[in-house]
């Protein structure tokens, strides 16, 4: 049999409600400054790369005009004609405002060498860059959180210390002199080992199409993918590893074990997801490598993407191409920082109160 509320009773449970809407409200405040100081500090280091950008790499030796024209006969009529048709021959302050005009508005220039819009060269390479390290960073991150996880688990064991002991390895280890390794064991052969794999490019160029072009290009990916794994799933691991140790010792985890829960469940619904933040801005910051490339791999595979872009354009050095390609690299990194730091919040509400 059910009774009627009071008016005493409305009394005492009206006040809850109100603080309860005021608590969310309040909540809502503190996400809202929060995500405003973080897109504001991630305004500021985007201004704070176009800044660097100019300046860093016009204090590389070497004069662009020159190197364009290398080998082939040109007056100096000639060359101040080019220096005067790129800008060159502005002074500093008005070549930086120019720059930085053009950079805000999507203008990143024309490529001193190629003659093309520096916006279209990227576009043009960044697909293979994607791929190719979209792939690896994919294949490291779940590689480390794996790995990781089981190692702080089960630390101590024989299986931590191999696994940690690896890890420290490959991370010491240069991508460039491993990519050389695997290059002279899988692609040349050596001894008993004969050469599987092609020692660079994207494709064979022999004209293959639907799925045999797809594997073709896999074949290729295999060491450039295989290299960039080994040097970076060793990173995610030690982070990981480190972060759920540091949860081990909790006592939620001990209230969890006394309820009667698996240690696996304890694992994977209480200690996993509180050890996530560090590891959350790890996996971010390579997600972040995934436009960025990999400069030393790509090269050393002929990987046509951005990184083997950014070494050509350093070599002459073309400006505006390796200005636009650094501010797409840095402008890659704080976007991915700038989702790692609006999602912890979601993870773990303490953050932004």
């Amino acid at each position: 049999m059910t009774t009627a509320s009071t008016p005493s009773d409305v009394a005492r449970t009206a006040p809850v409600r109100a603080t309860d809407g005021a608590s969310r409200t309040g909540t809502t405040v503190a996400y809202l400054r929060y995500v405003a100081g973080k897109l504001g500090g991630a305004a500021v280091s985007l201004l704070a790369v176009l800044v660097t950008s100019f300046f860093l790499f016009r204090i590389i030796p070497g004069d662009p005009v020159k190197a364009m024209t290398h080998g082939v006969p040109t007056s100096a009529e000639q060359l101040a004609t080019l220096r005067r048709q790129f800008g060159l021959d502005l002074p500093m302050w008005q070549q930086f405002t120019d720059y930085c005009g053009k950079a805000l508005s999507g203008d990143l220039g024309m490529s001193y060498q190629f003659r093309a819009p520096v916006g279209e060269l990227i576009a043009t390479k960044l697909p293979a860059t994607l791929l190719l390290t979209g792939v690896a960073v994919l294949l490291y991150s779940a590689l480390g959180l794996w790995l990781g996880t089981r190692s702080a688990w089960n630390h101590g064991g024989l299986g931590d210390k191999l696994n940690t002991g690896v890890a420290l390895t490959l991370w010491s280890v240069p991508s460039f002199w491993l990519g050389l390794l695997l290059i002279i064991v899988f692609s040349v052969g050596i001894g008993p080992v004969p050469g599987l794999f092609p020692t660079g490019g994207m494709e064979s160029g022999t004209g293959e199409t639907g799925f045999a072009y797809v594997l073709d290009v896999a074949h290729h990916m295999v060491l450039p993918v295989l290299t960039l794994v080994a040097v970076g799933y060793a990173q995610t691991l030690l982070v990981m590893r480190s972060s759920l140790l540091d949860e081990m010792g909790g006592d939620y985890l001990t209230t969890a074990r006394a309820k009667g829960l698996r240690d696996d469940v304890v694992r994977r619904r209480h200690a996993v997801p509180n050890a996530l933040l560090p590891t959350v801005t790890m996996v971010f910051i390579n997600l972040g490598h995934v436009a960025a490339g990999s400069i030393l791999v790509e090269t050393v595979f002929s990987w046509p993407g951005l990184g083997g872009l950014f070494y050509q354009a350093l070599s002459v050095p073309d400006l505006p191409l390796v200005q636009g390609l650094f501010v797409v690299f840095a402008g890659a990194m704080i976007l991915m920082n700038l989702i790692a730091d609006l999602l912890y919040p979601l993870l773990d509400p303490r953050v932004g109160r």
